[in-house]
């Protein structure tokens, strides 16, 4: 009984740090998905054209790969709390001065703190979730991305509320900012989780093998990469193949719905611990999607629905993974997260000229052959570690 109690009081403590996470991930979906609804508004403050204003995205992921270095060595230095708070500080600046910002280079600069910011953000929240819930953060993680897909589904609604009541989109951001202060408030004064290699427990740290750590890089870059390009192309997709515009932009709320709702109905199984059947369940069915679109076995809605539910899992279940593969700090997390931006910048490049010279039948054929090699990888990185003895038990 004595043993039990601790425990129970343990798991009772981890529950506001934990719903606080979840807060702070809705917040960080809210900022990451204010740019693009909120573009047309920024240019006109700016007296920008489309094509100027776009510098907006390339700030941003600049700042975003910046914050994943910096915010993983911070990590594992200071209280992983006043790391978050400090992130928190400088994006409620950002998004307080974001709409007033008269100048496009004024709009840039804090664009690109936002993105440093958002990403510290993300990285630390999924740092301080694997330590708090340790062997058991699967399910926690998931839960994590499933509210900043809340967040991003949310924030078009707020600007679209506003603009059709004839108020500024300005107070979209401020409430945004309002939002992320009120989950500063919460978390302040609750303690950091410890890494479990400085608790004093019986942790014992995974031997580090850079081959598997830079082949888990990789497959992150693919994934991040994968998601970012069927977002940002499927309604030119749709455009170029005879839909409305209207009709096309609502595939991509179908995919970020549908890729949010799978990491929910995805917990059992991370829950129970069925981290490589999961992943290649995904990439099967993710190929078989991409197959059906180059061939137009289904109806381009239904597709999207499914190949969003494909990949929502793959995220949260390969950090997972990774953390038992190569126990996951500070700087491990940081790093992952800036090939997940190089990931972000680079795919999504690529698929435009591909487009151009060989038509839309090239986005199906590079997601199709991104996820092979994603799923060849994995194979190589899981006989690696069988063979060095270093996968755990």
């Amino acid at each position: 009984m004595d043993h039990v109690m601790p425990s129970q009081q343990r798991a009772a403590s981890h529950w506001r740090p934990t719903i606080t996470y979840f807060l702070m991930f809705i917040g960080i979906g809210l900022i990451g998905g204010i740019l693009g609804p909120a573009l047309p508004f920024l240019a006109e403050q700016s007296g920008s054209t489309m094509s100027q204003i776009a510098i907006l995205f390339t700030a941003r992921a600049l700042g975003n790969m910046l914050g994943s270095v910096i915010s993983g060595l911070l990590l594992d230095r200071f209280k992983g709390h006043r790391v978050l708070l400090g992130m928190i500080t400088l994006a409620v600046i950002g998004m307080f001065l974001m709409p007033i910002s008269p100048l496009l280079i004024v709009m840039t600069v804090v664009i690109f703190v936002l993105g440093f910011a958002e990403v510290s953000m993300n990285a630390g929240g999924n740092v301080m979730t694997m330590w708090l819930h340790r062997e058991r953060s699967g399910p926690f993680i998931s839960t994590l991305h499933f509210c900043y897909g809340v967040g991003a589904m949310v924030v078009p609604l707020i600007i679209m509320v506003a603009v059709n009541n004839g108020v500024s989109v300005l107070w979209a951001f401020w409430l945004v900012a309002i939002y992320v202060v009120g989950v500063g408030i919460f978390l302040a004064p609750q303690r950091s989780p410890i890494s479990p290699a400085n608790d004093g427990s019986d942790h014992v740290d995974k031997v580090y093998d850079k081959v598997v750590f830079i082949g888990l890089l990789v497959l992150f870059a693919f994934y991040v990469g994968m998601e970012m390009t069927f977002a940002g192309w499927i309604t030119t997709y749709g455009v170029i193949n005879g839909m409305t515009q209207g009709d096309a932009a609502f595939l991509v709320s179908i995919f970020w719905f549908s890729l949010s709702m799978g990491r929910l109905l995805a917990i059992p199984i991370l829950r129970a611990g069925y981290f490589t059947v999961l992943l290649y369940s995904c990439l099967g069915l993710a190929i078989a999607m991409m197959l059906s679109l180059y061939f137009g076995w289904l109806d381009l809605y239904v597709l999207t629905l499914i190949f969003g539910l494909s990949l929502s899992a793959i995220f949260p279940t390969l950090f997972t993974l990774g953390n038992q593969l190569v126990s996951l700090n500070g700087k491990r997390t940081g790093m992952i997260f800036l090939a997940a931006g190089l990931g972000a910048m680079v795919a999504p490049t690529m698929i435009g000229p591909l487009i151009e010279n060989f038509g839309t039948d090239a986005l199906p054929i590079l997601l199709a052959a991104m996820l092979s090699m994603k799923a060849v990888g994995l194979a190589l990185i899981l006989l690696r570690q069988r063979m060095t003895r270093q996968r755990p038990a």
